[in-house]
């Protein structure tokens, strides 16, 4: 693919940066959609700030559910998120919530879904709510330590459709041990990364299926490893990926990719 047509595909894939209040103003400086992490669903349940007021308008809101008990009636904070929205001149909800589905978030979410389409605002969930929520942007992540990205997203393509698979880009940096029968491995730190390649200087490669880097090396205590992690160039890669398969959205944290995320849209 020449450098022309690849430029060509990341300038009709709309990246989103989720960012938390202390990284606004530095996030806003890419002149992207920011999706704003700053809300998360509480006791009641009821829509509260993580931080201070927001000084800004426009983009997104983001919320996660940590702490949530599940329990209550979804209501008045479907009307609480509604109206947050329309004061801070939000265009779309994107929701950062944990794996397991609770079901007074369901009934919620079900419920925004149409106020939400009527305002034309997009509602983003992650893909354990996928199937539920009929008509929301379902979230596919990236991170993958097994298979390919590109069966991965054909897959949701064809359970959720084209339009509503969107790829929410996870840097990763993970050590495995080997073998690693159930695919999970111990999240690394930069800097726990950085001094690992320092000090073992591998020979490392490229996995086009898993769009990431990979390198082993062996420990006398632990003995065979296996690191697989991101950097500026992969993750272009999967934004490409995504695009090849016509995904017209994507999702990067902020707080994970501020390093490298200048080299990432370099040229773009």
């Amino acid at each position: 693919m020449d450098k022309g047509a690849v430029e060509n595909m990341l300038e009709k894939l709309e990246l989103i940066l989720a960012a938390p209040p202390g990284d606004t103003r530095a996030a806003l400086g890419f002149g992207l959609t920011v999706a704003h992490a700053a809300y998360r669903v509480g006791g009641g349940p009821h829509l509260y700030r993580a931080g201070p007021p927001l000084p800004v308008r426009g983009g997104l809101m983001a919320l996660d559910c940590a702490g949530f008990d599940g329990r209550g009636d979804t209501g008045p904070l479907c009307r609480e998120i509604l109206r947050e929205c329309a004061a801070r001149g939000f265009t779309g909800v994107l929701c950062d919530f944990e794996a397991t589905p609770l079901p007074p978030l369901v009934r919620a979410l079900q419920a925004l879904t149409g106020p939400l389409a009527k305002r034309g605002w997009p509602l983003y969930v992650p893909e354990a709510y996928g199937a539920q929520v009929e008509g929301a942007r379902v979230l596919i992540s990236s991170a993958l330590s097994g298979g390919s990205l590109v069966q991965r997203l054909r897959d949701a393509q064809e359970q959720y459709g084209r339009d509503r698979v969107v790829l929410a880009v996870e840097r990763v940096a993970e050590d495995f041990y080997l073998p690693a029968p159930q695919g999970q491995g111990r999240p690394l730190t930069r800097e726990a990364l950085n001094a690992l390649l320092e000090e073992r200087k591998p020979s490392v490669f490229f996995s086009g299926e898993l769009c990431a880097h990979y390198f082993t090396y062996m420990s006398r205590d632990s003995g065979a490893h296996f690191v697989l992690f991101d950097d500026a160039g992969s993750i272009r890669k999967k934004l490409l990926t995504a695009r090849s398969l016509g995904v017209s959205q994507a999702v990067l944290s902020y707080p994970q990719t501020a390093d490298l995320l200048g080299e990432v849209l370099r040229g773009l």
